[in-house]
């Protein structure tokens, strides 16, 4: 699995959408949602080797979040948040957010929450919703269940002529049996 962002901008929404696709380098795969489950012992890799895996008109399983503007100035975000759990054999979790008025920072941070969150309820680590993200991810770490969490996030703010602006931002799962 890979993580991609992009942005598009372009008076059509969908043409703007293809060019956010495009920018992710992901717009030549028949893109197929999934819902938002790391696999058990999925290999993390770089977007420049797992760019090197797709085939033009491959279907390709993404976790994709996506937003879209054509107000002018308005800051637009998609993320999608990434938790891993300590046992490879387990399955981890993924989430998708997408948000006005967010920073790319606190889009992403809230994405990676949300993932940490799911795990963290799966594997019995107890926490208080309402800490910090902070104190939660040291709950996280001194549980030794979680192992890693992180996120990719691509904010823009709409243009200025109106047109529509996209930001996306996608998981790829390569290898997925069928």
């Amino acid at each position: 699995m890979f993580l991609t962002k992009g942005v598009g901008k372009h008076r059509e929404k969908l043409t703007s959408f293809e060019l956010a696709l495009r920018s992710a380098g992901i717009a030549a795969c028949n893109l197929v949602r999934v819902s938002s489950i790391f696999p058990p012992r999925c290999k993390m890799i770089p977007r420049t080797e797992g760019m090197k895996e797709l085939e033009p008109g491959q279907v390709t399983f993404v976790v994709i979040s996506e937003n879209s503007t054509h107000e002018p100035h308005r800051l637009i975000a998609a993320s999608v948040g990434v938790a891993l759990p300590a046992d490879r054999n387990t399955f981890g979790y993924l989430s998708e957010h997408h948000s006005f008025g967010q920073t790319e920072e606190v889009a992403g941070e809230y994405a990676e929450e949300l993932a940490a969150e799911m795990l963290a309820t799966t594997l019995g680590v107890e926490f208080d919703p309402d800490r910090s993200w902070d104190e939660k991810k040291e709950i996280y770490r001194i549980s030794n269940k979680i192992v890693r969490t992180m996120n990719i996030t691509q904010s823009a703010i709409g243009d200025k002529r109106g047109l529509w602006t996209t930001v996306l931002a996608a998981s790829v799962l390569l290898g997925v049996d069928e």
